[in-house]
């Protein structure tokens, strides 16, 4: 008897990401907008000059220079830009994008992740990444995930593989950004590994994960992917 080829799919093209709110329990990701956020972003980020050493864009020497920058990518038709706001703050401390989208294959990748001091190591900050993800996997239909950064760039290193994706390697020399080579790690996570990945997500974004100051008991990365 013939066995099943199972490299083999029905598979449809998915629609490519569009302008979105995300809202979760602790954060809201709406359409990033110039005039609506540049204000608030511009005070959570002036004086940071480091925040910017990973971007492709950046450090802004004035608001109106952030301005037209956010502008540019609210107008992009190459990545869709998502605001970043906590309710703690209601108002926007950073920005994440779905980027370089193939719907023909189901492939989109995080990125472009700008995060200010104020969001730094906080449970919104990673209730974001969990939200977009759950959108990409649970609401477009995709079957890859990507989250590519600097080679030399650790602590996204170390992000990636907290947040559930998986180390496939270094390519080396892979492009210039600002002026210097950069040596790409690319991490993937998978349509087949999302139902796991959320559940230790949503594992870790439950109140009892969180001790009466506010911090947290487990990790992401200490949850079991078995355990609900």
């Amino acid at each position: 008897m013939t066995q099943p080829n199972p490299s083999l799919l029905d598979w449809k093209p998915v629609q490519r990401p569009a302008p979105v709110t995300l809202r979760g329990r602790t954060v809201t990701l709406e359409p990033l907008d110039a005039e609506k956020h540049t204000e608030a972003l511009w005070r959570a980020a002036s004086g940071h000059d480091e925040l910017w050493t990973w971007l492709f864009d950046g450090p802004y020497a004035s608001e109106p220079d952030l301005r037209s920058a956010i502008e540019e990518k609210q107008a992009s038709t190459a990545a869709v830009f998502l605001a970043i706001v906590p309710d703690s703050s209601h108002q926007a401390e950073g920005w994440a994008s779905f980027m370089r989208p193939e719907s023909a294959h189901g492939v989109v990748e995080v990125g472009n992740i700008l995060l200010t001091p104020a969001l730094q190591r906080t449970t919104a900050a990673t209730e974001a990444m969990y939200l977009m993800a759950s959108h990409v996997f649970s609401t477009l239909g995709y079957r890859r995930y990507e989250w590519k950064c600097n080679a030399e760039n650790l602590p996204s290193r170390r992000a990636a593989q907290r947040l559930g994706f998986t180390f496939e390697g270094i390519f080396r020399q892979h492009m210039v950004v600002k002026g210097r080579n950069r040596d790409t790690a690319w991490f993937s996570m998978l349509d087949h590994e999302w139902p796991a990945r959320k559940r230790a997500f949503e594992t870790w974004l439950d109140p009892a994960n969180f001790d009466a100051h506010g911090r947290q008991l487990r990790s992401v990365s200490e949850i079991p992917a078995t355990e609900s």
